[in-house]
């Protein structure tokens, strides 16, 4: 080997191996386990004051929650009911029982709405202008014996409503009571969130559904189809039942809770895909604020802990996807019926959290240790 072949040959060697150096470098170490994580966090007993005039002061299955530029905590609740466990029905449950509820910061109820518009209440968020937006994932003609009509004699499910403060229905998308995954149709849509330019994302597929459906769908704000994207699979950009979606974060991206592929999928407000985290655990609920903190309704697998699973709330980057601490579930899993808990998730920008439970028929709110006075 010539002088200059062998120059060049132990250059190519140290260039490969700074290169092998710089992979190494660049790989993610180890997430560490929920259970690793700190939690500088304390529940909230007593909060919200809910009437005992509603349900004796009860709750039933409760789907989601909101925090509203005003302080304002908004719930989306299955009517206080409890039955079929899992995916309670609103059906047959009359006016005494309306699924939206809005609470002032110390836990007062201030209003209550939308009696006999929704058969299985799913998504929920509420707009910069207070405005609601709602999803229905029914897609049954008969819940538990009973029809599941409105007063027009529709099938209630299968689209997005969007309602005045004072809960007046202002729009409706897709077609209700009719499965579809076309751009006017949706087949169970489970989660809904609106940019600060009034784009409305939706994502679409609670399994199991009759289209295969496992997409985000965007809309501008006034209804009109703008695109589509994701398909049923594990690939980077699809989905399996994505059960959440929400706008948010210094950045504005899109970050979906990828249920069944047990993942949190990021992408700019195109579709275009950004990243896949799976250290979140099999999320049902995202949420992400201002401060670029991401938080996380989730449960993991552990084989040495009740029914096989831990389940709590996970609390992060949204930048890049590091984890900062873990709040377990407080409830005892063989007390709990079908269903998740922390189903939603919203923080207020004081970094108190809120989460709402099906499982454990519940509604709860933390706030970091040390904190003076609870707001």
């Amino acid at each position: 080997m010539s002088l200059a072949g062998g120059s060049r040959f132990v250059l190519e060697i140290g260039a490969a191996a700074i290169a092998l150096l710089g992979s190494a470098a660049a790989q993610p170490t180890r997430s560490p386990k929920p259970t690793e994580l700190p939690n500088p966090y304390r529940l909230v007993e007593g909060w919200p004051a809910l009437p005992k005039t509603m349900n004796g002061g009860r709750w039933g299955e409760v789907i989601r929650v909101h925090v509203h530029s005003d302080g304002h905590i908004w719930v989306f609740h299955r009517c206080f009911n409890t039955v079929p466990p899992g995916h309670a029905t609103c059906i047959g449950r009359g006016d005494s029982n309306p699924p939206i509820l809005e609470f002032d910061p110390s836990g007062k109820l201030l209003r209550s709405f939308g009696a006999g518009l929704f058969a299985y209440p799913h998504g929920f968020t509420v707009d910069g202008d207070g405005n609601v937006w709602a999803t229905d994932v029914n897609d049954e003609a008969t819940v538990l014996g009973m029809p599941a009509k409105n007063a027009d004699g529709v099938i209630l499910g299968q689209e997005v409503l969007k309602l005045s403060p004072a809960g007046k229905v202002l729009m409706t998308i897709g077609k209700e009571g009719v499965a579809g995954n076309g751009p006017d149709t949706f087949d169970r849509p489970t989660g809904v969130t609106v940019a600060p330019n009034g784009d409305v994302f939706v994502t679409d597929g609670h399994a199991p559904n009759r289209h295969n459906a496992a997409r985000v769908v965007k809309f501008s704000k006034d209804g009109r189809f703008l695109k589509a994207w994701g398909h049923k699979g594990a690939a980077p950009g699809d989905f399996d039942e994505p059960h959440d979606i929400f706008v948010g974060g210094t950045e504005g991206h899109v970050y979906v809770a990828d249920r069944k592929n047990s993942r949190v999928q990021v992408f700019d407000q195109d579709g275009r895909f950004i990243a896949a985290w799976k250290q979140f655990g099999q999320p049902s609920s995202v949420f992400v604020g201002k401060d670029d903190t991401i938080y996380v309704g989730a449960s993991f697998p552990d084989p040495a802990a009740k029914k096989g699973e831990i389940r709590g709330i996970v609390v992060g980057n949204a930048k890049d996807g590091s984890l900062r601490a873990f709040i377990p579930d407080p409830a005892d899993p063989d007390q709990l019926d079908a269903g998740t808990s922390a189903s939603g998730i919203a923080a207020d920008d004081a970094g108190s959290i809120y989460a709402a439970d099906v499982a454990a028929h519940n509604l709860r709110k933390y706030v970091k240790v040390g904190e003076a006075g609870v707001r």
